[in-house]
């Protein structure tokens, strides 16, 4: 098949690297698989020093130039399926569709759980435009089906997969020579774009709450950045917290901390992170946002706690931190719920099916 993915976010994230993974699985696949983004992205330059196939195309806005520049690459390079990420570039891909006598089947991946306005073009684009539409778990899939009235048949839930056989339990203070962390301390890490929905400063509020030796490791980077720093200032915690700033390889990091922690109180599917961080084999504290309670079960695979809630976050860091049997099965569950459902080749298989069925309506 012949599948253009496109996103017009510069931004970067879980939604970025599940585009780059899936376009380079289907590629290894045998499929022909291009991306189209603003040149001034970072999902551009990753395509390229991935060798993908990436076109730039002024899609960042919702403009008649972005709509002709889409138009134009499908007339004269045609594909046989667009997937679209965001909303501006998934009302540009389906414009340009339909206005070509011989358009592409567009699907559409959703990849947070924020609500889709229930209006009239909205409508339009979700029910007509749009031939299938892809969720990354199977709570936005719902959500879907519930608020905005679209049939069961058309919507299909694919988390991200992750590659199982690279991210395993680890050797923590070799890790930790790697990173650079400090040995021998009690470390809580976190993997996530510093955006305001992540609860990064509810999880600064319940560290600091610990004891005095329990250290937090924040990778990533953002928007928040700088409010994150003011928080740690103003708390005086900036002899244990480390700024690790986006990491090309997080998995040694991953494999640094004693526990995990998502504390996301909106916009989640099934976070790519957390995915990585249970199969890894750490006990994990989140929240029940988004998708994520298809991963995280209280007491089974995770320790769950209420959103927006430090106190109640500084309690299960806590009981994670205060017992090694129960971090132990937490993790050995985890890593065995994941690899048998959330791994890459799964993802690629069910995206693979996806596509097929478009191709053939």
């Amino acid at each position: 098949m012949r599948v253009l993915h496109t996103e017009s976010s510069c931004g970067w994230g879980g939604q970025e690297i599940r585009i780059l993974d899936e376009a380079q699985g289907m590629s290894s696949r045998g499929h022909e698989v291009g991306i189209a983004a603003p040149r001034e992205s970072r999902i551009y330059e990753a395509a390229l020093e991935r060798g993908l196939r990436v076109d730039a195309l002024p899609i960042a806005r919702k403009n008649l130039r972005g709509l002709l520049a889409i138009r134009r690459r499908l007339k004269t390079q045609p594909v046989d399926v667009v997937n679209s990420h965001s909303s501006t570039d998934s009302w540009l891909a389906a414009l340009a569709c339909a206005t070509l006598a011989r358009a592409p089947a567009l699907v559409r991946t959703r990849h947070v759980s924020a609500a889709v306005p229930d209006n009239l073009p909205t409508r339009w684009l979700y029910r007509r435009a749009t031939l299938h539409v892809v969720t990354t778990g199977e709570t936005l899939r719902l959500q879907l089906l519930r608020d905005n009235g679209l049939s069961p048949e058309r919507v299909t839930s694919v988390p991200t997969g992750i590659d199982t056989e690279r991210f395993v339990p680890g050797d923590r203070e070799a890790a930790r020579r790697l990173t650079g962390l400090p040995s021998g301390r009690r470390l809580v890490g976190i993997v996530a774009t510093l955006r305001s929905w992540k609860g990064h400063r509810y999880l600064i509020e319940a560290v600091n709450g610990l004891l005095p030796g329990a250290g937090l490791v924040i990778v990533g980077d953002g928007p928040q950045r700088q409010n994150i720093q003011t928080a740690v200032r103003e708390l005086g915690m900036s002899e244990r917290v480390w700024l690790a700033g986006n990491q090309r390889d997080v998995l040694p990091w991953l494999q640094s901390f004693d526990v995990f922690a998502l504390p996301s109180y909106a916009n989640e599917g099934v976070p790519q992170a957390l995915l990585q961080a249970m199969l890894c084999g750490l006990p994990c504290v989140t929240t029940a946002a988004g998708s994520i309670g298809e991963i995280a079960r209280d007491g089974a695979t995770a320790i769950v706690v209420a959103a927006e809630d430090a106190a109640d976050l500084r309690r299960g860091l806590e009981k994670a931190l205060g017992d090694a049997e129960l971090g132990a099965r937490l993790g050995r569950a985890a890593r065995a719920h994941c690899a048998a459902n959330f791994g890459a080749q799964t993802m690629l298989d069910r995206m693979e099916r996806v596509f097929k069925d478009a191709t053939r309506v």
